[in-house]
């Protein structure tokens, strides 16, 4: 009987444990200005990661792209930088592991490496549309959300560009 019950009580702690890991659901709440400008903080590092990662691995078509995208992140970043001073938020932006799997050196050069630098890209695209989606749903803030909506038809474009380019590949 005990061992019924410790095991019935493992399962409880694990579940509880489980939902409380931060993974957010459709039933959560919606993103904050704050939560919107950290993802998006993250996603122009990520872009910046690309280009140090092409810079020592790509080739031409993919060093010009990547320098594009790193200076939309800036333009982004800069824009961003206005509405977080005009809204008091105080965004707690740490180091993130993305683009780390581009920075390392590895195996991959060349038409390999092309294809892992448009790979990599498209989950962090869909990370950051999917963000200021659920963002829209519900704004806090009037100027981020004007931004959010000048930005998903910019970031759903790139993405798309990515899978096509990736398919190509």
């Amino acid at each position: 009987m005990r061992i019924l019950v410790a095991i019935i009580l493992l399962f409880v702690i694990t579940g509880a444990f489980a939902d409380n890991t931060g993974e957010r659901t459709d039933g959560q709440r919606p993103p904050t200005a704050t939560d919107v400008i950290v993802g998006l903080y993250t996603f122009g590092r990520f872009q910046q990661a690309l280009l140090e990662s092409a810079d020592l691995k790509g080739n031409a078509e993919v060093k010009n792209l990547a320098a594009l995208r790193a200076d939309e992140a800036v333009r982004r970043d800069k824009a961003l930088k206005e509405i977080q001073v005009a809204i008091g938020a105080e965004p707690h932006v740490g180091k993130t592991m993305a683009g780390t799997s581009l920075a390392e050196p590895d195996d991959s050069e060349g038409p390999a490496y092309v294809r892992t630098f448009f790979a990599a890209q498209i989950p962090e695209y869909e990370t950051a549309i999917g963000l200021l989606e659920r963002y829209l749903k519900a704004p806090d803030n009037a100027a981020l959300a004007d931004f959010a909506r000048e930005q998903l038809p910019l970031l759903r474009s790139q993405v798309r560009d990515a899978e096509r380019t990736m398919a190509d590949k």
